[in-house]
């Protein structure tokens, strides 16, 4: 019997302990049957923010396997070779990626930190709520992209193709939710992204707080 593989989708922001390990959850969780979600960032902290843990539902949103990770741990010739990263921080940019392997595209929802400086803490429990809310609405979008409703294509020239029509869906999905879309222009080909950046978007998904 053959098996059909699923997408693999890279999230990704600073320091890996609350937005993209937020996101990694609830793809896991709502649509583990077709994408296999993992997460990552520049400077991994030694835990998951008790607040990101404490919106995901125990023992359905996998909370015991959520810790945060490196993003050189996606780049080794053993690492899963992934369709789609997603970057969930401005700040992100701003630091030089590495090469992941298998020219996955790129795409950009920023989300606002709940961990703002100056934020008092009853204000912060608030704004991890509604951050919380707003990746919810996103990935609940994403899953329901036409392109990833079939199996995913096992080149890059497919791919591309792919996340096209997905910024266009992204776009127009945009109008009716809390994020406003543009688009990551993904490194070329040749640079197979040894540029060291995820580009600055001159389109991207932003959600303000």
């Amino acid at each position: 019997m053959s098996v059909t593989r699923k997408y693999k989708v890279l999230f990704l922001c600073r320091d890996n302990s609350i937005r993209s390990i937020i996101a990694e959850a609830l793809l896991r969780e709502l649509a583990g049957h077709r994408f296999d979600a993992f997460s990552a960032g520049p400077e991994p902290a030694a835990r998951v923010h008790p607040l990101a843990l404490a919106q995901l539902r125990p023992g359905i949103s996998g909370r015991d396997v959520l810790s945060p990770k490196s993003w050189l741990e996606f780049t080794g010739e053993w690492a899963p070779r992934m369709d789609l990263v997603i970057a969930l921080d401005e700040s992100v940019d701003e630091h030089h990626a590495p090469a992941f392997p298998g020219a996955p595209s790129l795409l950009a929802w920023t989300f606002a930190d709940p961990l703002a400086h100056g934020v008092p803490d009853d204000e912060r429990v608030r704004l991890f709520d509604k951050m919380f809310w707003q990746i919810v609405r996103q990935v609940s979008a994403f899953i329901e992209w036409p392109q990833y409703a079939v199996a995913p294509a096992r080149d890059a020239e497919a791919r591309t193709g792919a996340a096209a029509s997905a910024s266009a869906e992204q776009t127009s999905d945009a109008s009716g939710g809390p994020c406003v879309d543009r688009r990551v222009t993904p490194a070329s080909a040749g640079d197979e992204l040894n540029a060291g950046t995820i580009l600055s978007p001159h389109q991207t998904t932003t959600c303000n707080a």
